[in-house]
């Protein structure tokens, strides 16, 4: 498979949403004592790999759902497009997914020889969650629960099962230090949906932006984006995290400008787009700008 079909299909630019938490876990970790370099290696292969399975198993349901009716597909939003356009065949993205999936695996089994037995079954929430939000008669996306499930996949559970790896144990710290992440991925997910709503509506996935509608879903979405800056002080004052951490507020900015243009553009897919792509940014930015505040924590004190 040619290199660029395969980023396309994945969704390889996205894996931010996986890789940032797992970061700024490291960051924290890395002040309390040493850092298990290959340990962390393979966190990050094997939460990559879960994420990019998700994301193929999502195009292998959508593909059958709402993707063929969306007139509205953006380079955030309407999944990859490779069924749609031809590129690959529905069976061969399935097919994919399971790859991605069994590799995630391995990960799992090479931790938990490794000294850190609960992997898999870490891995195992991580994966059931991913095929659940799309798959099975469940299907989390279509009945108002997939936002909460990439809110808790995407942030507190990914960011307390790091801290296990890393640590050896679990950390209630390193639960709510994947919060931030969490709101901002959420609201990653939740603007995505605006330009997505007529086609999810039209094939019965009737996620929380459908149920609650554009008027009232845009107050929903400035609350995740602007939820991420309270909590870093509530973590810094009620968790001793450090005061570098505040650092992340530089985030803001991106979120800021994307509240704005949404809450005046939210019925206007083409000119929402720009709240997709800052909306990103300040996932993006807030979580590195946590990583390096955690890192001159531990080397400035």
């Amino acid at each position: 498979m040619p290199p660029p079909l395969l980023v396309r299909a994945a969704r390889l630019p996205f894996l931010t949403g996986s890789l940032l938490p797992v970061l700024v876990t490291a960051a924290w970790w890395w002040g309390q004592g040493p850092l298990p370099w290959g340990l962390l290696l393979l966190t990050l292969a094997g939460a990559g790999f879960l994420q990019t399975g998700a994301n193929l198993i999502n195009d292998f349901h959508d593909a059958q759902g709402s993707d063929p009716l969306n007139r509205f597909a953006t380079q955030f939003s309407g999944g990859s497009r490779v069924i749609q356009d031809g590129l690959m065949s529905r069976g061969r993205v399935g097919l994919l997914a399971m790859t991605f999936f069994a590799a995630a695996g391995v990960c799992g089994g090479l931790l938990a020889g490794l000294g850190r037995p609960w992997s898999l079954a870490l891995g195992a929430a991580g994966l059931a969650g991913g095929w659940i939000y799309s798959a099975g008669p469940l299907a989390l996306m279509s009945i108002g629960l997939g936002e909460l499930a990439i809110m808790i996949l995407f942030g507190p559970l990914l960011t307390w099962s790091t801290g296990y790896v890393l640590g050896g144990d679990f950390f209630a710290k390193a639960w709510w230090l994947g919060l931030p992440q969490a709101w901002l991925i959420t609201a990653v997910l939740w603007i995505n949906q605006f330009p997505d709503l007529a086609a999810d509506a039209a094939a019965g996935k009737n996620n929380l932006v459908v149920r609650l509608g554009l008027p009232r879903s845009r107050v929903v979405y400035a609350g995740l984006m602007l939820a991420p800056f309270p909590t870093l002080v509530w973590l810094v004052q009620s968790w001793g995290l450090t005061p570098w951490l505040y650092l992340a507020w530089g985030g803001l900015i991106p979120a800021a400008k994307a509240v704005g243009i949404a809450w005046k553009h939210y019925a206007d897919p083409p000119a929402v787009l720009p709240a997709q792509a800052l909306t990103i940014i300040a996932h993006l930015s807030t979580g590195l700008l946590m990583v390096l505040g955690l890192l001159l924590g531990k080397w400035l004190g």
